[in-house]
């Protein structure tokens, strides 16, 4: 049943404006937090939970357009770009701070890597779609 459905690439595109949109508020959230020497809110902890789940949803997007044959040129390009950072927030999961300033911190850190994934993934995709680097 879920081979039937159809997903455009416009859909993967938009949703990885979103993926930009959210780490980069996520990132100036969390700077301004680390700033104020202040620990993670429930704002903030919100706003990471967020990103994560745009992040997985965009890569599922990918997946699914993989499976419909598109894409397939910029493979290493889509699960580069793609899954890195996620792997940004897995790594503050798997190694913890005793420390919440310094939570705060790592993670502002890798909510700014996350950021920097999805943008040159963004950019490096689009000009893949649009014949630029073929």
């Amino acid at each position: 049943m879920i081979d039937r459905i159809i997903i455009l690439p416009t859909l993967h595109r938009t949703f990885g404006e979103l993926v930009m949109l959210t780490t980069l508020v996520t990132t100036v959230f969390l700077i301004y937090l680390v700033w104020q020497r202040r620990s993670m809110n429930g704002g903030a902890k919100a706003l990471t939970i967020l990103t994560q789940l745009v992040l997985m949803g965009q890569a599922l997007l990918g997946i699914k357009l993989l499976d419909q044959g598109m894409g397939t040129i910029q493979l290493y390009i889509h699960y580069l770009g793609g899954l890195s950072p996620l792997l940004f927030f897995l790594l503050i999961y798997w190694f913890p701070s005793r420390d919440a300033i310094r939570q705060t911190r790592w993670t502002a850190l890798a909510a700014g890597g996350a950021f920097i994934f999805a943008l040159l993934s963004y950019t490096i995709g689009g000009l893949y779609a649009r014949g630029g680097l073929s």
